[in-house]
């Protein structure tokens, strides 16, 4: 991304570098070139996929069952559920994957791919890890601890106090994130909230589930979360283009009434995935089937590792059907 010749805030600056014309999102290799997330994983793809029977069984098994994918980067998790549609769901299921990229090369026919979400779903309605990158502004407590907007260059990631916080920016911190004092940081989350309200909305009957990082209230990172990823590292961020920029997300100003927040390793377990390793006994009776089992208990354990994928929250938010009918710990 070209220097502008000054600094911008940075939801402004975060907008461009993820979501530009040379955007991190927009050209490359994309996501999965530089990270590993929760919806490249094959049990992540299983878990997703029971979640939809049993949401199929509380919609009275629709004559169309949409499965619509928000931010669905390179269609790893819709090419894995249309490679394993269960019998009872063939012939009614609708993929969609949106994102702002092109149409991957690889991604089977039968998924549709749009810039933009239906204006109706059906059915499920994923954001895996889309949340964490809808551009945030950065906030920080001045030396008086008074609240102002972070400046930052988009071509260095240099970073200068801005102005004071005021209107609806002010207004969200002083509700959901207080900062503690001088040096405090936070990230201004109602255009996620916004977001995540818009694509909601767009729900007739089913279920939207947001999977992500995130924090709530009382236990703040004092420093915000703002970082950058590339090649598989965190590194600091800079919003050229080159480099992903995520944010945490502030679950509790997202919940509505009627909501379900619940940890991944819980909601996966709660749908089949548990990470536990085959018993030992099997390698001699059957190692082919043992070997299988052993990969499947692998991949499991990467997901609801509590230290890493496994930290993620499911937010789910129900439209017509009870959530209890999903099976999910309450």
């Amino acid at each position: 991304m070209a220097d502008t010749g000054a600094p911008v805030r940075w939801r402004t600056a975060m907008e461009t570098a993820l979501y530009g014309d040379q955007g991190f999102f927009t050209t490359g290799a994309g996501p999965a070139g530089h990270f590993r997330t929760s919806a490249q994983t094959v049990p992540m793809a299983r878990a997703i996929g029971a979640l939809l029977v049993r949401l199929d069984a509380a919609l009275g098994r629709p004559a169309r069952l949409d499965v619509v994918d928000v931010g669905a980067g390179g269609g790893e998790l819709l090419t894995a559920l249309a490679a394993g549609t269960p019998t009872e769901l063939a012939g009614r299921v609708r993929y969609t994957g949106v994102d702002l990229a092109p149409r991957p090369r690889l991604l089977p026919s039968p998924v549709d791919w749009r810039h933009e979400l239906p204006a109706q779903v059906t059915g499920l309605l994923l954001a895996t890890e889309w949340l964490d990158n809808v551009p945030v502004d950065v906030v920080e407590a001045g030396p008086d601890g008074v609240p102002r907007l972070v400046l930052v260059d988009p071509a260095t990631g240099a970073e200068t106090p801005g102005p004071p916080l005021t209107g609806r920016d002010a207004g969200w911190l002083d509700r959901h994130w207080p900062l503690a004092g001088p040096g405090a940081r936070a990230e201004i989350g109602h255009p996620r909230d916004d977001a995540w309200a818009d694509a909601t909305a767009r729900l007739v009957r089913g279920v939207a589930v947001a999977v992500d990082y995130g924090h709530h209230a009382g236990a703040r990172p004092y420093p915000g979360t703002l970082t950058g990823y590339r090649d598989g590292r965190q590194v600091p961020p800079v919003p050229d283009g080159s480099t992903d920029l995520t944010a945490h997300v502030a679950w509790d100003s997202l919940l509505a009434p009627g909501d379900l927040l619940v940890r991944q390793r819980e909601a996966l377990r709660a749908l089949g995935v548990t990470g536990a390793r085959p018993p030992l006994a099997d390698a001699a009776t059957d190692p082919a089937g043992y070997l299988r089992a052993l990969a499947a208990a692998t991949h499991a354990a990467e997901v609801t590792d509590p230290t890493g994928l496994g930290g993620h929250h499911w937010l789910l938010r129900p439209a017509g059907i009870d959530l209890a009918d999903l099976g999910l710990p309450a």
